[in-house]
């Protein structure tokens, strides 16, 4: 069968693009989000937590109707665009006393995933405010954590989806291209990790890296209908040695190119970043590289 488009891992064949034609001609009142819906349920295009994927979907029909594929209806509603429209998140006040204990004097720690919860505004702004890259609004699947001593926060890690490819990564698990497709939603990216400035405790950054090889996949489930085997992270060579990863049992596998998912040529065009990842099973190669 012949591929016609691919996006996202899916490819799409001639076939497909008749359905897709047909379907739009016999629900011509139908919104475009409507139809992604449509399309979603008539191809069982979900997540693993059972929820449609849409936005994808929505995204893949675009990518159609620009290229020529399909046509879409007109556009009935231009929502705000939110990268635009989103504010920064506001300050909030926290104790900043010197916190100067060892790691047995600091317990216990209280782990609290945040995500859609009360205290989501005091991660946002925590990392705001004192993390050298700011907050960003993460994307896809992700979890966020505020990390308590009593009533004081003293650390903030943030994960999300991994990125689709990755070079030293993809080497180490040695999974087939198929293989990554169909199971990248089992890996987790550390896009940040904040002990608050105030914060003195030797061995915290080791020890809550350990703390969460156990919880977030128990967590992931709970969110998302699936756990994660593998952990990974970029460190930047130029500022940190990545030091408490390493500790944590984390593996150095190598170096990005600078190149960035998009990259036009074969020149960098941002700075080489050190890969770290973190198995979290002894079987995580068959596990990830299983297909059904």
């Amino acid at each position: 069968m012949t591929v016609m488009f691919r996006y996202r891992g899916r490819s799409i064949s001639e076939p497909d693009l008749v359905f897709l034609r047909q379907l739009i001609a016999e629900h011509p009142s139908d919104s475009r989000r409507t139809l992604s819906k449509r399309v979603c349920e008539a191809w069982r295009w979900v997540q693993p937590n059972g929820e449609l994927r849409d936005m994808v979907c929505r995204s893949l029909m675009l990518e159609l109707h620009r290229a020529g594929l399909i046509e879409l209806p007109p556009v009935r509603k231009r929502p705000p665009n939110n990268v635009i429209a989103r504010r920064r998140p506001a300050p909030m006040l926290v104790d900043q006393t010197p916190l100067r204990a060892t790691l047995r004097e600091l317990q216990p720690l209280c782990f609290q995933q945040v995500r859609r919860r009360s205290d989501e505004p005091l991660f946002d702004a925590l990392l705001q405010a004192h993390h050298y890259l700011r907050y960003v609004r993460p994307v896809g699947e992700h979890l966020k954590y505020l990390l308590w001593s009593g009533k004081r926060p003293v650390a903030c890690l943030a994960w999300s989806s991994a990125p689709r490819h990755l070079g030293p990564r993809d080497r180490f698990i040695g999974w087939s291209a198929e293989a990554r497709r169909r199971n990248i939603h089992l890996l987790a990216y550390n896009t940040r990790f904040l002990i608050l400035p105030w914060v003195q405790v030797p061995h915290l950054a080791s020890h809550v890296l350990g703390r969460m090889d156990r919880l977030l996949p128990q967590h992931w489930q709970e969110v998302y209908g699936h756990s994660v085997h593998y952990l990974e992270t970029f460190i930047d060579p130029a500022r940190f040695r990545g030091t408490c990863y390493r500790a944590a049992n984390w593996t150095s596998l190598g170096l990005t190119t600078g190149r960035g998912k998009d990259a036009p040529t074969s020149k960098p065009t941002r700075p080489v970043k050190e890969v770290l990842g973190r198995p979290l099973s002894k079987h995580f190669r068959a596990q990830l590289s299983r297909l059904p």
